[in-house]
């Protein structure tokens, strides 16, 4: 079972993914909150594996809940829910530790299944998301290289998570098992210094590390 919290300022918006998420087998809606002022508290009190977390909204707002959050309670995973497409945003809700970015008109079972996809360690995005992460990817010249010492393998898996990959399929495409890309993607958090994929990811492509 998934537990899943909302964090929206707008009634409609927050009701409308209650039902549609409450009725899937396998997600337990254990919090709606009408804003990021109290996130740490409200998380603390709710217990989601995975929150819903929308950028705009008044007082503490979506990237600084994120970031609260994120130091707070590591294992949370926290998809970004936003109109917002600018580049900008989208690199700072990364940089704040997202684990995943969807436009709000997203298909509903595109949703969904990236609630599942992140509990398996994915970072999902909407495709226009996915394809601007990618430009920021190209369009970044002559990148800083630090020796962060990764392994092949580690690089390997590190330019796979950047792709958007899965553990699962991760450890299919190279052939081992699901047990040891974690483990692989732990020494990587370690020697990058970070605690999520996105976060991982951001490095990268600032990097120029994948």
């Amino acid at each position: 079972m998934i537990n899943l919290a909302i964090f929206d300022d707008k009634r409609e918006q927050r009701d409308a993914l209650r039902v549609v998420l409450a009725a899937v087998p396998g997600i337990a809606i254990v919090g709606t909150f009408s804003s990021a002022n109290r996130a740490i508290a409200d998380v603390e009190f709710s217990k989601p594996d995975v929150i819903l977390m929308d950028i705009d909204m008044p007082g503490v707002d979506g990237i600084q809940a994120t970031a609260l959050l994120r130091s707070s309670f590591p294992k949370i995973r926290i998809i970004m829910l936003t109109v917002i497409e600018d580049d900008d945003r989208i690199f700072q809700a990364i940089q704040a530790g997202a684990d995943g970015y969807f436009l709000k008109q997203t298909d509903p079972d595109r949703l969904i299944q990236g609630i599942q996809d992140v509990m398996e360690g994915g970072a999902p995005m909407s495709p226009s998301v996915a394809r601007r992460v990618l430009r920021m990817m190209e369009g970044s010249q002559a990148p800083e290289q630090d020796d962060f010492k990764l392994s092949v393998r580690e690089q390997a898996i590190l330019g796979l998570l950047v792709k958007g990959h899965t553990y699962k399929r991760i450890a299919d495409t190279l052939d081992i098992s699901y047990g040891t890309v974690n483990r692989h993607v732990s020494n990587v958090y370690k020697k990058l210094h970070v605690h999520s994929v996105n976060e991982a990811v951001a490095l990268a492509i600032r990097k120029g590390l994948a």
